[in-house]
C-alpha cells in the first residue's frame, strides 16, 4: 500500500465511508478506490485535491502528488499486463487452432471456396478421416434428390482415389463434374446411379471414371 492510499484509506475510515459509498460521491467506482488505496494505481493531483476537499484532510503532501516518472512506471507496468494478456490469448489461439479445423466448402470443381465450417481435429483426424482431406461440397443440381441430395444442401466427404460399392462419390467422368453412386458390375465395369425423380443408369468402365472424393453425410438446407 502506498503512502497516498493508507492515508486516504484511514480518512475514508475516519469519516465512516465505505470505498462505494466513497467512489460514488467522487464520480468514480468502487474499483479506482481499492486500487489506489493499495497502490495498485497513481492518483493525478486533481484527484487527490478532490478526495481532500471531500474528506477533509490533507493529502497534498509534495511525496505523494503524481510525477511523470510516477505516470511512466504506471505506463509500462499496464503495458507489461497487457503483453501477458496477449500472450496468453495467443497460447490459446493456437490451442484451439489445434483442435478445431475450418473445413473449406467447395463448389464440384473444387477452384472456388464457399466459406467454412469449424469441426473438431482428434489424433490429427476429422470425425475419423485426415484432417488435410476433409471437405464440405455445395450440392449443385438435383441430380440426386432421389437418394435426399439436394441443391444447395452441403455434403461433408473426403479425397479418395479408389470407390468402395454402393458409395456416393463425387467423379470426373466425359469431362463432367458430378455426385453419383457407383455400384461394382465386376470385370472393372461399373454403374453409375443418379436418381432426379426417376432412376437413371449408366454402365462404364473404371478406368473412364476418376474418383475424386466419397460423400459421408448430408447437411440439408431448411
Amino acid at each position: 500500500m502506498s503512502r497516498l492510499g493508507e492515508k486516504i484509506k484511514q480518512a475514508r475510515e475516519k469519516n465512516g465511508l465505505s470505498a462505494k459509498v466513497l467512489g460514488k460521491k467522487l464520480g468514480v467506482a468502487e474499483k479506482y478506490i481499492n486500487d489506489i488505496e493499495l497502490g495498485r494505481k497513481v492518483a493525478n493531483e486533481a484527484f487527490i485535491e478532490r478526495v481532500s476537499k471531500f474528506l477533509k484532510t490533507d493529502l497534498n503532501d509534495i511525496n505523494m502528488v503524481v510525477t511523470d516518472e510516477d505516470l511512466m512506471k504506471e505506463k509500462e507496468a499496464f503495458k507489461k499486463t497487457v503483453n501477458t494478456k496477449v500472450e496468453k490469448s495467443e497460447v490459446w489461439t493456437d490451442a484451439f487452432a489445434s483442435v478445431i479445423k475450418n473445413v473449406p466448402i467447395y463448389n464440384y470443381s473444387l477452384s472456388n471456396t464457399k466459406g467454412t465450417r469449424e469441426l473438431t481435429v482428434h489424433s490429427n483426424k476429422v470425425e475419423g478421416y485426415p484432417q488435410d482431406k476433409v471437405l464440405y461440397l455445395q450440392i449443385e443440381n438435383d441430380d440426386m434428390s432421389g437418394f435426399r441430395i439436394l441443391k444447395g444442401d452441403l455434403a461433408f466427404a473426403h479425397m479418395v482415389k479408389e470407390f468402395s460399392n454402393n458409395g456416393i462419390f463425387l467423379i470426373d467422368h466425359k469431362g463432367e463434374r458430378k455426385i453419383r453412386q457407383i455400384r461394382s458390375l465386376g470385370n472393372s465395369k461399373v454403374l453409375l446411379i443418379s436418381n432426379g425423380g426417376s432412376l437413371i443408369t449408366e454402365t462404364t468402365e473404371i478406368k473412364e471414371i476418376n474418383i475424386i472424393a466419397k460423400l459421408e453425410r448430408i447437411e440439408i438446407k431448411l
